[in-house]
């Protein structure tokens, strides 16, 4: 385990999207966010006291977040530097970056000189095997997306976190950096050998036989050329028997592709039930989440009641409206035709 509570750290970060891992800590454990700490030219804040490492330290903070993201994932010498200071100052330091800490000499001397420990999340296991696309006992929801950051993670932990208030099992099964560090477990799948992604998937959804729910947080989107891969592989790892289509209103184009338009939302959900079909060919469609937060309250609940209407599926913002009807939809399609726990079929 990652030792709380946190320092998150934002370095110079210049949008929203590029603090997603330490807004989704904030949002989602709270309890363990003690601070931020920017950089001189950072000019986004989650709202936490603004706190240097040794205040952090004296504070109680145990271990500084490097919740940052960036295209390639690179950590770059002001990180580099920040982090040997949070070490110097009594920290230990967990990055979600593809670029490892432990790649840096100067970073590990610091760690090892003050006793403290290095948490490289994006380090997926050593041995993974090959998906085999075989079925196995359980239930299974996969969040699927029109985009990158579009809000799979959180609508994914708020149907765990509804699920769980209804007495039902059901666990958040992280697949990406920021889902490791609230979670504390998981693969991060964008760091898997391209062979091995289905694979990593069924690792961390085996069979389940209590009658539970596997929820898996979806990653990229079919439809991004940068990152399709990885949503294909989870698709077929997954063998989700339900899927929730996740997207971002009025976003105007890819993340990191200004020429690229989103796809529909009809093109996208039959997309993702043709791919999922290949190892669930029962997969269902079960809601709609979309990211409203740039949208005033009355706006946003317009257009989730005409998107709802348009697909006769539920349609919600996890964030400012909850996950209820998604879920009711769920036990509708599911709770009458429970599935034989014995051998997966």
């Amino acid at each position: 385990m990652i030792p709380p509570p946190y320092l998150l750290y934002l370095g110079d970060s210049q949008d929203e999207l590029s603090v997603k891992t330490s807004r989704g800590v904030a949002h989602w454990r709270p309890d363990w966010a003690l601070g931020e700490h920017r950089g001189p030219l950072c000019n986004v804040t989650l709202g936490l006291p603004h706190l240097g490492f040794a205040e952090a330290v004296s504070r109680g903070a145990k271990t500084l977040i490097i919740g940052v993201a960036n295209a390639g994932g690179f950590l770059g010498p002001r990180i580099v530097a920040d982090a040997v200071a949070a070490l110097e100052a009594g920290l230990n330091v967990a990055s979600g970056l593809h670029e490892r800490l432990s790649e840096h000499p100067e970073i590990v001397a610091a760690a090892e000189r003050n006793g403290l420990a290095l948490f490289d999340v994006r380090e997926p296991p050593k041995k993974l095997s090959v998906g085999n696309g075989r079925p196995r006992a359980g239930r299974r929801l996969l969040t699927v997306g029109t985009d990158c950051s579009v809000g799979k993670m959180y609508t994914t932990l708020a149907l765990e976190r509804e699920m769980r208030a209804r007495g039902l099992a059901a666990d958040f099964r992280a697949t990406g950096q920021t889902g490791i560090f609230i979670a504390q477990s998981g693969v991060p799948i964008d760091a898997v050998v391209a062979d091995f992604i289905s694979g990593g998937i069924e690792m961390i959804s085996p069979a389940r036989h209590d009658g539970g729910w596997d929820l898996i947080e979806g990653q990229g989107s079919l439809f991004h050329p940068s990152y399709a891969g990885v949503s294909l592989g989870l698709l077929h790892g997954a063998q989700p028997d339900a899927i929730v289509l996740c997207d971002e209103p009025r976003r105007p184009h890819m993340r990191g592709i200004p020429d690229r338009t989103l796809p529909g939302l009809q093109e996208c959900l039959e997309a993702n039930l043709v791919a999922a079909s290949l190892t669930n060919p029962g997969v269902t469609a079960v809601g709609i989440a979309l990211n409203t937060s740039k949208l005033a309250p009355s706006e946003a609940r317009r257009l989730c009641d005409e998107t709802a209407a348009r697909f006769n599926l539920p349609c919600q913002d996890p964030v400012s409206m909850g996950v209820d009807q998604i879920v009711d939809r769920v036990l509708q399609c599911f709770e009458k035709s429970p599935q034989d726990q014995s051998v997966g079929l």
